[in-house]
């Protein structure tokens, strides 16, 4: 057995050495502008997810910084593309969209764009706006924020929207030809061990390409840092070693052809009151595969399609 886990590559999948470069459009959210709410998600701090170099520049400039950014830290990229990251990057109308999309797209070198944003800020306009322009040659991928499979968990974060939103979103995408991934948080309150590995079984019924794993990171000054010092118990919180597990128990039960593009989300240490450290997402890549190893186990072993629950039972 080589790797027991299906890495996400852009070179398998596009033949290319591709280097994202994240771009702030400019958006917002619905639960941030008061549509839904003014709070947003009680774990969101976007000032802490994004490079200095996105910040007080257009589009354009902020691809050259990228250029330069990651030029001196790494070998040549045969392309880039302008991973919309911070907010809501489909939460306006289609105008603002195409023009914002264009300027990324007429930058030398970049060959596509990667789109965050939130399941309920898509619609089948904005999906056709994303194919159209992969129909041009570009590529174009659609990450949405997951977080959780359960109800309950989006309603105590703050998401503003239901598990049933985010099939529907998968749905429409994979419907339009598209790319679409998702992020998926591992330790938001509420939520046991048992939880978060039976989260897989639904994860496979989606038509979902990639997934990014994020332990939950308590970010000061949000309203998820307060809650966990008045309640403490109600989050499970594992160390490294004991993550890995818990990643192992997930990826045994995930659909093979699923890629894993990240198990791991790092912060500046100053925005966080509870920092691993210098542990690096290549170093616990490296303790997942080591722990498969062990177990004699890999991505799948226990997947099949009869495993697959349109939602957990625990979704009250």
């Amino acid at each position: 057995m080589n790797n027991p886990v299906t890495l996400y590559s852009y070179q398998t999948r596009y033949g290319k050495r591709l280097q994202r470069l994240t771009v702030d459009g400019g958006f917002t959210c619905p639960n941030r502008d008061g549509s839904l709410s003014t709070g947003g998600c009680t774990f969101c701090d976007n000032d802490a997810f994004h490079p200095g170099y996105t910040h007080g520049k257009r589009i354009t400039g902020q691809l050259e910084a990228g250029v330069a950014f990651h030029g001196a830290r790494s070998r040549k990229a045969d392309g880039y593309l302008a991973y919309f990251q911070p907010f809501s990057n489909t939460y306006a109308d289609l105008d603002t969209l195409s023009r914002r999309y264009g300027e990324a797209l007429s930058f030398p070198g970049v060959c596509g764009l990667v789109v965050g944003t939130r399941p309920d800020c898509i619609t089948a306009d904005k999906l056709r706006l994303l194919a159209d322009i992969k129909a041009r040659g570009f590529i174009v991928e659609v990450e949405y924020g997951i977080e959780s499979v359960y109800d309950r968990t989006l309603r105590r974060v703050n998401r503003g929207h239901d598990f049933a939103c985010t099939r529907k979103a998968f749905e429409m995408t994979a419907e339009a030809g598209l790319e679409a991934g998702g992020h998926l948080m591992l330790g938001l309150p509420g939520e046991t061990r048992e939880m978060m590995v039976a989260s897989a079984d639904v994860l496979n019924s989606l038509p979902v390409s990639f997934l990014k794993f994020h332990q939950l990171q308590l970010l000061k000054g949000t309203p998820m840092a307060a809650e966990y010092h008045e309640k403490p118990g109600d989050f499970l919180r594992p160390g490294p070693q004991d993550y890995i597990s818990l990643l192992a128990d997930i990826i045994e039960r995930l659909r093979p052809d699923i890629a894993i593009g990240r198990i791991v989300s790092s912060v500046p240490a100053r925005f966080t009151d509870a920092p691993w450290g210098l542990l690096r997402q290549d170093e616990l890549m490296k303790r997942l595969v080591a722990c498969l190893h062990d177990r004699d186990s890999f991505q799948g072993r226990l997947y099949t399609p009869a495993t697959e629950v349109r939602q957990c039972p625990c979704t009250g």
